[in-house]
């Protein structure tokens, strides 16, 4: 194992890092309940909305209304496909940590479903979001690449606020609230989007900005958690999102510069 490897890794050692798996015999009723109104109330909206690698994703991972996703079996099914997993978290992590999995191609997820009084409205991401919204495009390779370097961008910068500040833009409107033109048509593939309703339906209309993917404007571009945005950004490959990841990198370093004068 070379030094870069052992770097790496560094996470997997991290006590904060709790040794959780999904437990999946102690879901409830309501649990199953949950899942399957929320997967059937947002899943028939998605096949004319959703990005066809997403959609290609949830067939992959299998994915249905009537099971709550199994994570040891996505995990197989990822093994084969990109070489990620899903690394269970209690919830909200460490931003050190949280980067430090992806840039180990370990994708963190909480296994808590929300109640069923919270249907409508979450403050702290659930298993559903992670799993239904996130999970069937990491079976996309040029998306997952993307998303294990641009941690790697983060964690040099990991002590620095302002540049993950600036950085949490990029993977805010792209991984969380990203479209992409498919075939001249635009298409969701941002999380965020993918598991609302609502939202879904609103960044597909006239009602907001539909700008081209622009690295320098997305850095300097302050983004909503209360609402929906007012704009977003369109890529037209995953390849591309890799490909921009140099000029990420050196438009970040640019404004860092520019902070300090």
């Amino acid at each position: 194992m070379n030094t870069n490897t052992k770097q790496k890794e560094w996470v997997f050692s991290d006590q904060r890092l709790q040794k959780l798996r999904q437990e999946y015999d102690s879901y409830t009723e309501e649990d199953f309940n949950v899942w399957k109104i929320l997967f059937e109330r947002q899943m028939p909206n998605l096949p004319k909305a959703a990005s066809k690698a997403y959609l290609e994703g949830v067939e992959m991972v299998k994915f249905s209304a009537d099971r709550i996703a199994n994570f040891e079996e996505l995990n197989q099914i990822l093994a084969k496909t990109t070489g990620w997993e899903v690394q269970v978290v209690p919830g909200l992590i460490d931003d050190d940590l949280f980067f430090g999995l992806l840039n180990n191609r370990r994708f963190p997820s909480s296994t808590w479903l929300r109640k069923m009084e919270q249907l409508d409205y979450l403050e702290e991401p659930d298993m559903f979001h992670d799993a239904f919204a996130h999970m069937p495009l990491l079976t996309n390779q040029p998306y997952v690449d993307f998303l294990e370097k641009l941690s790697g961008i983060a964690l040099k910068h990991i002590d620095n606020p302002w540049a993950i500040q600036l950085l949490s833009r990029i993977y805010w409107f792209t991984i969380e609230f990203g479209l992409i033109r498919e075939d001249g048509e635009l298409k969701i593939y941002g999380a965020g989007i993918l598991s609302s309703a609502g939202e879904t339906k609103f960044s597909l209309s006239n009602e907001p900005a539909h700008l081209e993917y622009d690295v320098r404007r997305i850095l300097n571009q302050e983004y909503w958690k209360d609402r929906f945005q007012d704009k977003y950004f369109v890529i037209e490959s995953y390849e591309q999102l890799y490909e921009s990841l140099p000029e990420i990198e050196a438009v970040l370093g640019e404004m860092l510069v520019e902070g300090e004068k």
